[in-house]
């Protein structure tokens, strides 16, 4: 065991714990040695998060309080567990939250981002010094981070892996035209995904005077806000009035998605990515679903092919992905992150222990 490494076990480092909705404490925390397959990893940065805010505003149905929060983040290998051979302590790695088991039944039909593994052993505590990678983790989803790549792009390989496992499903064509509606991280780096992609049009409907400012700046051909402007008219004129081929719902409201199927042309798609609250339903004209050929796509999650493809893409620089993280703070500030993204005044913080 190095000196590092040895100092990590010994001295009280610190994490982030949701104890009660809205109530944060920063807690000390040794973590434990990593077994056999595992990594012990000193976190560099964390990012925020949509799905850390909605467990901060009202709970996680998996997630028992009191728990740990972070799972968007990159680091430093401080210790290795017995195995393990592909990783070093000194190594910056970046790695997602999950990886799949590899045996069950999804997984033998290449869905692996449906193995009820992945979600049952999730890692979170990405807020805080450091984090022990499982071993299932270690030989999926974990990359060496190329030195020119910052710890906080880097960081960005989780969502980006959900992003490109819903395109991966909707197969947005270079000719085509797409609508985006909801402005916030997921939406600007579908639009991002879209533009590497050679998509010839991306349009973006939403709300908020700095995310649709952002959404312009970051590439979108045309912007929507939806408070004043009427989306669905602009929606018709796409493809010379036909529409849309594809739309992408990102605002995870089921008004969102009823908007979605409204606005997407005949024998178009529409890419139902954002996840609504437990317990709603969705209301489908079936005649209309049926005579105008509209395919449904609901993708969750991703697979380890989506990590690794999405690797390559923040490897290869060419999402101009950074423009996502427009604050910096410490984690005693984590609070303040959760206030700023609850005003919608920042898309993603990096968070540095």
């Amino acid at each position: 065991m190095s000196a590092a490494a040895a100092s990590f076990h010994s001295s009280h480092l610190r994490r982030a714990v949701l104890v009660a909705p809205g109530q944060l404490e920063i807690r000390a925390f040794i973590p434990p040695r990593p077994a056999p397959g595992e990594i012990l990893v000193q976190v560099r940065c964390a990012l925020s998060c949509g799905t850390d805010l909605k467990t901060w505003r009202r709970g996680h149905p998996l997630w028992k309080m009191p728990t740990p929060l972070g799972h968007e983040f990159a680091g430093v290998v401080a210790e290795v567990g017995a195995g393990v051979s592909g990783f070093a302590p000194g190594d910056e790695i970046m790695a997602t939250p999950t990886a799949p088991c590899g045996t069950c039944f999804y997984c033998g039909r290449g869905q692996e981002n449906l193995c009820a593994t992945a979600i049952d052993k999730m890692v979170l505590g990405a807020y805080g010094d450091m984090l022990v990678l499982p071993a299932h983790i270690v030989s999926r989803n974990v990359f060496s981070k190329p030195r020119d790549l910052p710890f906080e792009e880097a960081a960005l390989l989780e969502p980006l892996s959900c992003v490109v496992h819903a395109q991966a499903m909707a197969m947005p064509e270079r000719h085509e035209r797409v609508m985006i509606l909801g402005a916030g991280p997921f939406g600007l780096l579908q639009m991002m995904a879209l533009r590497a992609a050679g998509v010839r049009e991306v349009v973006v409907a939403g709300r908020g005077d700095a995310r649709l400012r952002w959404a312009a700046e970051m590439g979108a051909d045309r912007v929507i806000d939806v408070r004043r402007q009427d989306a669905a008219a602009a929606a018709s004129q796409l493809n010379g009035g036909f529409g849309p081929d594809l739309v992408i719902e990102c605002t995870g409201q089921v008004d969102g998605w009823s908007d979605a199927l409204a606005r997407t042309r005949r024998g178009g798609r529409v890419l139902l990515f954002g996840g609504c609250p437990p317990g709603t339903s969705l209301n489908v004209d079936t005649r209309r679903m049926h005579y105008d050929g509209l395919t449904m796509i609901a993708p969750f999650h991703y697979r380890p092919r989506d990590v690794r493809r999405s690797f390559e893409l923040l490897s290869e620089r060419r999402l101009g992905a950074e423009r996502l993280i427009n604050a910096h703070r410490s984690l005693d500030d984590l609070a303040d992150v959760f206030s700023m993204m609850d005003r919608g005044t920042v898309l993603k913080c990096a968070v540095v222990p």
